[in-house]
């Protein structure tokens, strides 16, 4: 990896804010965001962004932020993980030109589920420019949090569409982050498996990734099984905790705090990346956990409290009102800004009736997972956690994330909403990335992380109509 050089004035600035105990929060939000449309009917809803900054905004969070409008990924950008030809046909379909690409769509899983919308390239540009700046920001030492609710699509795959994801800003964000930093944690509180980080970098002791999600029947995306612990040099650097129906929060702190200490001690990371999905909380149109905002909150300030760079993005979540709550919340947590539980005035007001609160209370949902059930979990994790080298060196093998994932020998079902249980479509029998790997080929490609940093428009004023 090739290390950014500092300015002293970045450097002294670093230094002081680590002294202080303050942690200096950045913030990216393109105001454009939310005009994006998936479809009639469809439960992504990118208009949930639009609603969480602007609840932030009129809680006054923007006050203890930096804001950037994200540059927008350029196509070199986005091919630093996807292929050539699946950036050009997501750069040329329209909704008026799709029937010219029917073969294309079907090869790139390109359909019902990940439909053709208007600007459909646009908005992979805006959700991919913002982790990236997010990254770079974290990588010159200028922020010690950064923030992209619009970012976290964790199940693009690099040449294919997955789960109402495209791009897959969080992998680029790592690779962006491997430039300068030797060890990158990534964590995933979103109720889906986040298959296509994980696949990314299955191979690699650089990147550990640590998935907390649903599994059961045909719940998407059917991956993430506990002895799916990655391979060659990233060996025991895939870690997933598969979990039911009915996960609460007082389940959910009794293991996600420990094997996140666990993981801190012997992964050391030098820096983090969560998917903080709002799938997970209780009245999900998807997901069937039984979270409170504030459950899911703790999550981020567990992590926090370690103090390492730490970027911070979004992810599912579809009951929109809740999502909006929930990353509005916790950017008041990130920022150590108290705030009213009374939602203040705003335009997006009636999405908050009748009670008008930022917290809303949970079920009396049965939680499906024992104590016992968690427990073996948890020491299944333990045991591959042992097996590590404490804080490997900076001499690691590295793979070449997703290169030999061959689209064409996959084949696309049918697929079919539903709402109140996630059967969102999925290849049959989709193979994990490893079964593509030959035993004779350890070492494995080197990451392309030499790409050099970007510039950024100034913050909008508080007249413009994005803030």
């Amino acid at each position: 990896f090739f290390p950014v050089c500092f300015t002293e004035r970045e450097r002294c600035a670093g230094v002081m804010s680590r002294a202080s105990g303050k942690q200096r929060v950045c913030y990216f939000y393109d105001s454009d965001i939310g005009n994006y449309y998936y479809g009639q009917g469809h439960p992504m809803k990118p208009h949930r962004i639009r609603m969480a900054h602007n609840l932030l905004l009129n809680y006054g969070l923007y006050k203890k932020m930096e804001i950037y409008r994200p540059s927008p990924a350029t196509f070199d950008e986005l091919r630093k993980f996807h292929s050539d030809e699946y950036m050009r046909f997501l750069r040329h379909i329209t909704p008026d030109n799709m029937g010219e690409y029917t073969k294309q769509m079907q090869r790139f899983n390109v359909g019902e589920d990940c439909p053709v919308f208007e600007g459909l390239y646009q908005f992979c540009q805006a959700s991919s420019g913002g982790s990236i700046g997010g990254a770079v920001k974290l990588n010159k030492g200028t922020s010690d949090i950064a923030i992209n609710w619009a970012g976290g699509l964790h199940h693009a795959k690099r040449s294919e569409a997955s789960g109402f994801c495209y791009v897959n800003d969080i992998v680029l964000a790592i690779l962006q982050l491997l430039k300068v930093h030797a060890r990158v944690l990534y964590l995933d509180i979103d109720i889906h498996h986040g298959d296509g980080v994980e696949e990314a970098f299955y191979l690699t002791n650089r990147v550990m990734t640590l998935s907390f999600h649903q599994v059961g029947g045909a719940f998407f995306p059917g991956t993430g099984h506990t002895n799916d612990l990655g391979a060659k040099a990233g060996k025991n650097y895939s870690l997933n905790f598969p979990l039911l129906a009915g996960m609460d929060d007082a389940a959910y702190e009794s293991i996600f705090k420990p094997v996140v200490d666990k993981v801190m001690e012997h992964f050391q990371p030098n820096a983090i990346v969560l998917c903080c999905g709002a799938d997970s909380l209780s009245g999900d149109r998807v997901g069937c956990w039984n979270m409170s905002i504030r459950g899911h909150a703790a999550c981020l300030e567990h992590v926090k409290s370690f103090g390492v760079p730490m970027l911070v993005l979004g992810g599912g979540g579809y009951t929109v009102r809740n999502v909006s709550r929930c990353w509005a919340y916790e950017t008041a947590r990130l920022t150590n800004q108290p705030i009213s539980d009374t939602v203040p005035w705003h335009e997006y007001m009636d999405y908050y009736s009748p009670d008008y609160k930022l917290h809303v209370p949970v079920s009396n949902m049965e939680n499906e997972n024992t104590r016992e059930q968690l427990e073996m979990k948890k020491q299944k994790l333990f045991e591959a956690l042992s097996q590590l080298e404490h804080a490997p060196s900076t001499t690691m093998q590295t793979g070449q994330p997703g290169t030999r994932i061959n689209p064409d020998a996959l084949q696309h079902d049918s697929e079919e909403e539903e709402e109140e249980w996630d059967l969102r479509p999925h290849r049959n029998r989709r193979a994990h990335l490893a079964e593509y790997f030959d035993d004779d080929d350890a070492e494995g490609d080197l990451l392309d992380t030499d790409k050099p940093g970007r510039e950024y428009e100034e913050p909008p004023s508080d007249d413009d109509d994005g803030l």
